[in-house]
């Protein structure tokens, strides 16, 4: 049970998707209770009377004695991140990483609530496997939790059943399409359509064409032999795969009229797809990751399997596009895809080395630094980090600074800069290939329901308190 505390965050400069301005939130128990920004004359309504708004604070502890005041002028104010797109790998997988220890790196991250993905082991293709995911998380997860179910060539009779028993439990139905995950892949055309013609919940698609993958496989085996280099990775998981596999579900979703979610885009060649299929269909919606915001094909020669992940990390051409369909409005979320593996797991030559990147906690750092560098309004990044996601999933009373809202916040110093650093990382495996970077937007507090979980930069909860995600649609 979440006690009563009462806070007031006064000053801050508050980024919401509508704009920025300098305003205060006030805290009351797991909810915002009010949000102030000041008129042209200096005055906010508080409690049905005019006050100065920097009588607030004052007027604030009058209503709620009990409560603490935190004068956060030169800070950011935003909705807690919510990333639905991670792989907290549990169950079946907890050596690399679980719910408790990713939920932690989450909110160190500024992300107040996550959606996992479902190809964990065993895979969450049902509604008993959601029931033990759902009851793993409780208790054990800092930030707010939810999962998606997972599409094969044979469950769609039990997604729709869900949609009907148990629709607010679940986000969305993510389909491996092209490129096999386990036993995930969809590639029966006849299932593909029915779960494009579902339209009650979102269709997250991974894109990749499974058989330009191994044909270009095969020939780097033929070029290389059985020391294949990282950089190839970009070639053996190539554009042409991940713009192949996109096409068909953008061509199925307009066909279809789905609720089309395309995950992690890598290429520009995608991008220019998207903005063309959202004309036909406005339910198409787009996400990009930071890695393909921050790291380049460059990257691989002193990286090698550090930055090694699928879709693979392509060109600094197309690192541009990306930087520039996040400002323009093309790209809808990010979501990080976090997907943790032990490094000596990474040591290994690229044909048994796995992809995958831990990457939450760096999430709003790297947003932040990206928009510092490509001027790009704080007000997409709110949208991207937060409010769009809500609005997708339906998250009931989450993503946005509005009253009667959960409090979840996060709090950063914008300008100022830091290194990553391995002792301050939270992840279970305990690197990140952000290790040695320098960013700007330093986390200095995170509330989650409410409750002060970061303050300083230092983790204060003791206990994980998140709360189970309620998807209206």
């Amino acid at each position: 049970m979440i006690s009563e505390s009462s806070f007031l965050l006064h000053g801050a400069t508050i980024i919401t998707g509508e704009g920025t301005g300098t305003g205060s939130v006030g805290i009351c128990g797991e909810r915002i209770s009010g949000v102030w920004y000041p008129d042209d004359e200096g005055m906010v309504r508080f409690n049905d009377r005019e006050i100065a708004f920097d009588a607030l604070p004052d007027e604030f502890r009058k209503t709620y004695p009990e409560s603490e005041t935190e004068d956060i002028r030169g800070k950011i104010l935003m909705a807690g991140g919510i990333d639905a797109h991670v792989h907290f790998r549990e169950p079946g997988l907890t050596a690399k990483a679980d719910i408790h220890t990713e939920s932690l790196a989450a909110v160190c991250g500024g992300v107040t609530s996550f959606i996992d993905m479902p190809n964990t082991t065993p895979p969450t293709i049902s509604e008993d496997r959601l029931r033990e995911k759902l009851s793993l998380a409780e208790g054990r997860a800092y930030a707010n939790f939810g999962f998606h179910i997972g599409a094969t060539n044979s469950n769609l009779p039990e997604i729709k059943k869900m949609t009907v028993s148990c629709p607010e439990d679940f986000g969305g139905i993510k389909v491996f399409m092209g490129s096999s995950t386990g036993n995930m892949l969809v590639d029966d055309d006849a299932a593909l359509a029915g779960i494009f013609r579902e339209k009650t919940k979102c269709v997250l698609v991974h894109c990749e064409d499974e058989h330009i993958i191994r044909e270009n496989l095969k020939d780097a085996q033929e070029k290389f032999g059985s020391l294949i280099p990282f950089s190839e990775h970009e070639n053996i998981r190539s554009r042409k795969a991940c713009i192949r596999s996109s096409a068909k579900a953008l061509e199925l979703a307009m066909e279809y009229g789905s609720r089309l979610h395309l995950l992690h885009i890598s290429t520009a060649e995608e991008i220019e797809m998207v903005r063309a299929a959202k004309q036909i269909n406005k339910n198409i919606t787009a996400e990009t990751s930071i890695n393909y915001l921050w790291f380049c094909d460059s990257s691989y020669s002193s990286m090698g399997s550090k930055v090694k992940c699928n879709p693979s990390i392509k060109t600094a051409e197309d690192r541009a596009a990306l930087r520039e369909a996040l400002k323009n409005g093309l790209i809808d979320t990010i979501g990080t895809d976090h997907a943790p593996h032990l490094e000596n797991e990474k040591e290994r030559p690229y044909l048994t080395a796995p992809s995958g990147i831990p990457s939450i906690q760096q999430s709003l750092p790297v947003l932040l630094t990206v928009a510092s560098q490509e001027d790009i309004p704080l007000s997409r990044i709110a949208s991207v980090f937060s409010e769009k996601p809500a609005e997708m999933f339906g998250i009931s009373g989450r993503g946005f600074i509005k009253e009667g809202y959960f409090a979840d916040i996060v709090i950063a110093d914008p300008d100022k800069e830091f290194t990553v650093g391995k002792n301050n990382l939270k992840y279970k495996c305990r690197w990140s290939p952000y290790e040695g970077v320098r960013l700007k937007g330093v986390i200095t507090e995170v509330f989650v329901n409410g409750r002060k979980t970061v303050g300083n930069g230092e983790v204060l909860a003791r206990t994980p308190f998140g709360e189970k995600l309620v998807f209206k649609h």
